[in-house]
């Protein structure tokens, strides 16, 4: 029963920070209109992002308390994090290069 709460919190947690995020970058991509085709690129980094929030923090605060819960290695972070940092960025780079 623990498992199936901590995967409804998990959906709960992504959907509701994954619409709050979206919301705000959203918004952002769509001043410049090249930039729109590409915004998918940040909804994969605010998911990303989410994945390291979670694992990193958010884990420990659950209802699952089983083997396994672990936080990232700090270079997996990092690079992790600087990945989505790139893919926010990328759709600005992509829509003024590409059109």
């Amino acid at each position: 029963m623990r498992t199936l709460l901590e995967l409804l919190r998990i959906i709960f947690i992504f959907v509701l920070l994954g619409g709050l995020g979206w919301a705000i970058i959203g918004n952002i991509y769509t001043i410049n209109e090249p930039t729109e085709t590409y915004s998918w690129l940040g909804a994969l980094a605010i998911l990303v992002l989410y994945f390291v929030l979670y694992r990193n923090k958010l884990q420990f605060s659950g209802w699952y308390k089983g083997k396994g819960r672990k936080k990232l290695p700090k270079t997996v972070s990092i690079t992790l994090i600087f990945t989505s940092i790139i893919l926010i960025i990328a759709p600005f780079i992509m829509g003024s290069l590409l059109n």
